[in-house]
C-alpha cells in the first residue's frame, strides 16, 4: 500500500470517526431537551399531588402510586441522563415513564368524579402546565429520535461500520412513546 493509499484511508477513518462522535453529540444535546421537559414535569407532580390531596382522601393509594411512579422515572432519568445513548438505560426510562403516565391517568380519571377538585383552578393550571409539557416532551422525544436514527445510520453504514465496531459505536436505542396502546388509539365518535 503506497503511503498515498494509507494517508488517505486514515483521513477517511478520521473523518467517519468525527462525523460519528457529532452525531452520539447530538443525540445527548437531544435527550438534555427531553430531560428539561421531564424535569418540569417531575416538578408539576408533586405540586398536583398535595392539590388532589386534600380533595381525594379516599384515594391514597393512587396518590402514593403517582408519588412512587415519579421516583423511579426520576431515578431512570437521572441514568439515562449520563448515557443518554445506552440502549438498557434509556428502556428503563422508557418503563418509568410509562408507569408513571399510567398512574398520572389514573389520578386525572379520579379527579373527573370530584367535581370540587376539578374546579379547583389551582388543579386546572396544573393540569393545563402538565398537558403543555406532555405535548413538548413529544416533540423533545420526536428530535431525539430523529438523531438515533440519523446516528445509527451513519454508524450502520459501510464502511463507517468499520470504524463504528472498532472504536465501540454502538447503535443507540429509539426512547418510545410512554403512551400506553388505548391512549393511541383515535377516539371513536358515534353521532346515533
Amino acid at each position: 500500500m503506497t503511503l498515498t493509499a494509507l494517508g488517505v484511508v486514515v483521513l477517511w477513518a478520521v473523518f467517519a470517526y468525527n462525523r460519528l462522535v457529532m452525531l452520539r453529540n447530538r443525540i445527548a444535546n437531544a435527550f438534555a431537551q427531553i430531560d428539561v421537559q421531564l424535569r418540569r414535569r417531575y416538578d408539576l407532580i408533586p405540586n398536583l399531588v398535595e392539590v388532589a390531596r386534600g380533595y381525594l382522601q379516599h384515594e391514597s393509594r393512587t396518590l402514593e402510586a403517582v408519588i412512587a411512579a415519579r421516583g423511579q422515572a426520576v431515578s431512570a432519568a437521572q441514568a439515562a441522563r449520563a448515557q443518554p445513548t445506552s440502549a438498557p438505560l434509556v428502556g428503563a426510562l422508557a418503563s418509568a415513564e410509562g408507569l408513571l403516565g399510567g398512574s398520572l391517568g389514573r389520578l386525572l380519571a379520579v379527579a373527573e368524579n370530584y367535581p370540587d377538585l376539578k374546579a379547583d383552578a389551582t388543579m386546572r393550571e396544573l393540569s393545563e402546565e402538565l398537558s403543555s409539557t406532555e405535548n413538548r416532551l413529544g416533540f423533545a422525544r420526536q428530535a431525539y429520535n430523529d438523531q438515533v436514527l440519523q446516528f445509527n445510520d451513519a454508524a450502520m453504514q459501510f464502511p463507517a461500520l468499520i470504524v463504528a465496531r472498532l472504536l465501540g459505536f454502538a447503535p443507540a436505542a429509539m426512547l418510545e412513546s410512554t403512551r400506553s396502546d388505548a391512549e393511541r388509539e383515535a377516539p371513536r365518535v358515534s353521532f346515533g
